[in-house]
């Protein structure tokens, strides 16, 4: 199987899941996201004042958020390896390792994500949240990212990795 075709069947096994999993556990999913929404509305994550702040070294608000982060993500992640964490198809959920090579693609897709950041004022993380919040004109942001993500989903078999 090629990696389109991989990739397509990646897709449609997703969206079987998501199908099987039924309204309950899609309303949990929502329930989860609005709350996630609210701690970081609370925590002024969604703040530009805080994200220009981080930018400039003035505070340690968002670089302590940031860290927190990576480290629940680490711990879980450590977790999911030591139980054996499965998907709702039952499959084990993998991490596959990095290829490092010359790190060119690690810094061309971060310096493209920096200026989209920069541009919008928000990763897109928060955009939801944002919405939210009433600030509309991230609609705007969160059409655009998901344009991208689709012509990235197209391209990528043409793109060099």
């Amino acid at each position: 199987m090629n990696q389109q075709a991989a990739q397509q069947k990646g897709v449609s096994d997703h969206a079987a899941a998501f199908a099987r999993a039924g309204f309950g556990r899609m309303l949990l999913y929502i329930l989860i996201g609005t709350g996630f929404g609210i701690v970081i509305s609370k925590g002024e994550v969604i703040s530009w004042f805080r994200i220009q702040e981080m930018f400039r070294f003035q505070s340690f608000h968002m670089y302590g958020i940031i860290g927190s982060a990576l480290l629940t993500a680490a711990v879980s992640l450590r977790l999911m390896r030591h139980f054996g964490a499965r998907t709702l198809d039952g499959q084990p959920i993998t991490v596959p390792p990095k290829e490092l090579g010359r790190g060119i693609r690690y810094w061309a897709g971060g310096t493209i994500f920096g200026v989209g950041w920069a541009l919008v004022g928000a990763c897109p993380g928060p955009l939801f949240a944002l919405i939210g919040n009433g600030v509309t004109v991230m609609t705007v942001a969160l059409a655009s990212a998901i344009v991208g993500a689709w012509l990235y989903g197209n391209l990528r078999p043409t793109l060099p990795h």
